[in-house]
């Protein structure tokens, strides 16, 4: 019988074990969380980047077309369906806005230019 409790006690963790592991654990989520975060961001910024390049292309596409001047008015029925698929949307919630032939189109979140 003492034969049996003996193993029983061996296979198990001891609190001095597990607090180990979770120690561990913390600090890898804590050098983690930080990154991902920051790749995140990263990403959206890049993504907020390319819908920028995508309105001025077609917004090129369309002055061309139209003949347009440089400094003509452009909105986005000029651009949608014809240009663009769709009206694009910033992933972080900013507002795009066109601007005039010849220009860069903005976006409302600081950081996201061409």
């Amino acid at each position: 019988m003492k034969r049996i409790l003996k193993n029983r006690r061996k296979r198990g963790f001891t609190l001095v074990e597990i607090m180990i592991v979770v120690l561990i654990i913390g600090i890898l989520l804590a050098i983690a969380v930080p990154n991902f975060i920051k790749a995140r961001e990263t990403s959206r910024t890049k993504s907020c980047i390319s819908s920028l390049r995508q309105i001025d292309a077609g917004k090129e596409q369309w002055a061309m077309d139209a003949k347009a001047a440089n400094g003509a008015a452009v909105v986005w029925g000029d651009l949608v369906p014809d240009y663009m698929k769709k009206q694009p949307e910033c992933p972080t919630g900013g507002t795009y806005t066109i601007a005039a032939v010849g220009t860069d189109p903005t976006c409302t979140i600081a950081g996201h230019i061409l």
